[in-house]
């Protein structure tokens, strides 16, 4: 388990004190995929480079496997970061290595033999299926090929953990989905523990177990991430999840809608079981009540389906009660829309 523990780290800028961190607690769970989100300034950046005391905390404390490491000494520090592997934005390849050299690079730097690097080179050209690469130089090869590479290199020493700083924000959509399916199976394969910063929400979506959602230097949301997903609290969380999610209906519309029928329009949000039936048909034959409905989407957090819909209820209000008690009940969550006006 990495925990953070009181965590503070300050900067200074042209005079002025800058609180990159403040007073952090944050558990991540061994063995698990754990996002941490937020804007540009969120401190997420900073955040992940404590874990290998790339950034040391101004205050506070660093706890992996119970070992503190802010007080570590330097040789110790050196032992306890072999175990730490880090991908980046940027792939940071040497332009003038090979994909082979590049790779096999902390190999070297750890005084490894070279029977076994060539070995370990192998396993892991394999595994990220560019051995026909293995001599081009990082020029000659397409930005998701940069990347793997880049994971090549952070996996060859057998980390424990693997951190990912904005992996694939610079890669196009159909490059992130391949990376991302390569580090679930770093993941599932490996038992690697793999922390994730990024400001895509569907990142989280597709491989996160977890999620910290930080703001000005605080973790201000925390939890799995089908509860997050389905039952967001803070509006920086929400907004988040709206890139993936449709929470609400263009202003515009619900502004006419309530205008013709104040009170009518209400967003259901279906999770696993309840978003497999077909509880809404059954509200139409049961109740005398007009349903319309709006607009629908759904998606799939960790195997679990989430769907939310739109609609509009209009008929007698003590039946529209009765149809809203029949949908709770069928473990469909109701809530009024008209607050988003």
């Amino acid at each position: 388990m990495i925990e953070f523990k009181n965590i503070s780290k300050h900067y200074q800028l042209k005079g002025q004190t800058i609180r990159a961190l403040d007073q952090i607690n944050l558990k991540i769970p061994a063995g698990s995929i754990f996002g941490i989100i937020g804007y540009s300034g969120a401190g997420k950046s900073t955040l992940i480079r404590l874990i290998n005391l790339l950034e040391r905390p101004d205050q506070g404390q660093v706890m992996i496997n119970q070992t503190d490491f802010t007080a570590l000494d330097a040789r110790s520090l050196r032992q306890e970061r072999t175990n730490i592997g880090m991908i980046f934005q940027h792939f940071n390849l040497l332009q003038t290595k090979t994909v082979a050299a590049n790779i096999e690079m902390p190999l070297k730097l750890l005084g490894i033999h070279k029977a076994e690097r060539e070995k370990r080179l192998n396993e892991l050209l394999d595994f990220i299926d560019l051995k026909h690469k293995k001599d081009a130089f990082p020029d000659e090869l397409s930005g998701g090929q940069k990347q793997r590479v880049g994971i090549a290199r952070a996996l060859a020493n057998h980390p424990k953990i693997l951190l990912c700083d904005e992996a694939t924000s610079a890669l196009d959509p159909q490059t992130t989905k391949s990376v991302l399916a390569l580090l679930k199976k770093i993941n599932q394969e490996q038992g690697i523990t793999i922390v994730m910063v990024t400001h895509e929400m569907d990142v989280i979506e597709t491989v996160c177990d977890y999620v910290a959602v930080m703001e000005q230097g605080q973790v201000i949301e925390t939890g799995s991430t089908l509860d997050i997903f389905s039952q967001p609290k803070h509006p920086t969380t929400k907004n988040f999840i709206q890139t993936v999610l449709q929470q609400q209906l263009p202003v515009s519309i619900l502004k006419n809608l309530e205008n013709q029928n104040r009170h009518s329009i209400y967003c259901l949000q279906f999770l696993g079981k309840s978003a497999q039936e077909t509880v809404v048909q059954a509200v139409i034959k049961q109740f005398d009540i007009s349903l319309n409905i709006l607009f629908a989407n759904m998606t799939e957090i960790n195997g679990t389906v989430i769907g939310q819909m739109f609609i509009q209820l209009l008929g007698d209000p003590a039946t529209i009660q009765q149809a809203i008690d029949f949908l709770q009940q069928s473990g469909v969550q109701v809530e009024h829309s008209e607050h988003q006006v």
